[in-house]
């Protein structure tokens, strides 16, 4: 006899014991308990870090207008710097009962955002060494430092001759 009429001949069987035969789980001991697998949700480190690189992969494709979320104090203060030197449009505050959204207007002036992590400190003397490394040229861009006078450019920092702690840069 061919193989395949064995088959037909069992496959209703195991389809019954398949059906029958419910899978349980063995018993677990109380050291189990402790040792229970749970599932891990995705952390946000940094919302200054996620709202830069979104407004970067935007300008790229160059696309006009960009929404990001969550927003904060320092998110807000960054983009105000940012627009005040022409480097993004208008930007719109979105309250969505949760953290907010952010929905910016791009000009395509801008080339390139990034933050510094982690934030290290920047003397008055060092802001000098930093721009050489991060910016591409003397007169081009700007780095934000958070300061005791608040979140300012590299430039506002050398005029009240104060450092602080470097958040980010755009050029």
């Amino acid at each position: 006899r061919p193989l395949t009429s064995y088959l037909g001949t069992l496959l209703p069987v195991v389809k019954q014991l398949c059906v029958n035969c419910q899978p349980t789980s063995p018993p677990r001991s109380p050291q189990d308990n402790s040792q229970q697998q749970t599932t891990s949700k995705m952390v946000r480190m940094s919302v200054l870090a996620d709202c830069l690189k979104t407004i970067s992969n935007a300008e790229k494709r160059g696309r006009r207008q960009v929404m990001v979320r969550p927003s904060s104090k320092v998110v807000i203060k960054f983009l105000q710097c940012m627009q005040q030197h022409g480097y993004i449009g208008e930007f719109e505050i979105v309250d969505d009962h949760r953290s907010n959204k952010i929905v910016i207007e791009l000009n395509g002036r801008l080339n390139k955002c990034g933050v510094i992590s982690p934030r290290f400190d920047v003397g008055y003397d060092d802001i000098e060494k930093w721009i050489v490394n991060l910016l591409p040229s003397r007169q081009f861009g700007h780095i934000m430092i958070s300061t005791t006078y608040g979140i300012m450019t590299h430039e506002e920092a050398r005029r009240k001759k104060t450092g602080g702690k470097i958040l980010g840069f755009f050029y």
